[in-house]
C-alpha cells in the first residue's frame, strides 16, 4: 500500500460505510451465520471503520448495529449492542497503535477484539440464562482474525478520492 498519506487526507464517505455496513448486515442474515466458525461481519466490519476511520463510525452506530443484530439474532435485547459499543469503544482506542504494524501483526489485535466480543456476548448469555456454548463458540474469533487481511485488502481498494478528482480533470 503506497498511498497511505493520501488515505489519511481523504477518509471514506458516509455512502461507501454505510454500503459495508449494510453488506456486513446482509452477509450476517445469512443461514450459515448460525454455523460455528462463521465469524460475525458487522462487528469485522465495525472494527475496520473504528480503526482506519474512527471520526466516522463511532460507538452510538455500532450501538445502532448491536440493536439490529439482536432483533434478527432474537437474542436478549442489547445483547450484541453492548458487545459492538465496547468493541468499537476498544477499536476507537487503539487505532493508532493498530495502524502501526503490518495487516498480518494487525490480525493479531483484531483478534483479541473479537475475543473480547464474544466474552461479553458469553457473559451475557451465561449471566441471563445459564447456558454456554461450547468451545466451537470462540471460533468465529480466529476466524476473523484469518479473514482481516482479505477484508482489509477489499476495503482499501476502493478508489481513492484524488484518483477520482484527476479522472474527473482528464473529461
Amino acid at each position: 500500500m503506497s498511498r497511505p498519506q493520501e488515505y489519511i487526507l481523504f477518509p471514506a464517505s458516509k455512502t461507501y460505510i454505510a454500503i459495508t455496513l449494510a453488506i456486513a448486515f446482509l452477509l450476517n442474515l445469512q443461514a450459515w451465520g448460525r454455523m460455528p466458525g462463521v465469524p460475525d461481519f458487522v462487528a469485522l466490519v465495525l472494527v475496520f471503520w473504528g480503526i482506519h476511520q474512527p471520526r466516522r463510525v463511532g460507538i452510538g452506530l455500532a450501538f445502532c448495529m448491536g440493536l439490529l443484530m439482536d432483533v434478527h439474532s432474537a437474542t436478549l435485547f442489547g445483547e450484541n449492542a453492548l458487545a459492538y459499543t465496547l468493541l468499537a469503544y476498544f477499536a476507537i482506542t487503539v487505532h493508532r497503535r493498530v495502524l502501526w504494524f503490518p495487516v498480518t501483526t494487525q490480525a493479531v489485535q483484531i483478534f483479541i477484539l473479537m475475543l473480547l466480543t464474544q466474552s461479553v456476548q458469553l457473559f451475557v448469555q451465561y449471566t441471563v440464562s445459564g447456558r454456554t456454548p461450547s468451545w466451537w463458540f470462540f471460533l468465529e474469533s480466529i476466524v476473523a482474525a484469518a479473514l482481516w487481511p482479505v477484508l482489509t485488502w477489499l476495503m482499501m481498494a476502493r478508489p481513492s478520492r484524488s484518483a477520482q478528482k484527476d479522472d474527473a480533470r482528464s473529461l
